[in-house]
């Protein structure tokens, strides 16, 4: 049985970002919501790439009502959520 994974990065971005293109090799469906922007450093970069290529959905949020309305729509959908 697959799971419903979303990865919130929010304090250490590039962690986040690592661990959510880690799940990827479970065969679970992972999602990442990413709180604020990215630095343009190779560590993140190379994230990136790795979840381009597992076809990891990402959605950046910089507003407050937006994080709060998507976040508990996709908190309530996702039968575990990290937050990293």
């Amino acid at each position: 049985m697959k799971k419903n994974i979303l990865v919130i990065a929010k304090h250490n971005k590039v962690e986040a970002l690592r661990v959510a293109a880690g799940l990827t090799l479970m065969d679970d469906i992972v999602k990442v919501a990413i709180l604020g922007g990215l630095d343009d450093s190779p560590p993140v970069r190379e994230q990136l790439e790795a979840l381009d290529f597992g076809e990891v959905p990402r959605e950046m949020f910089d507003d407050s009502t937006q994080v709060t309305e998507t976040l508990a729509r996709d908190m309530l959908s996702a039968d575990v959520v990290y937050v990293i």
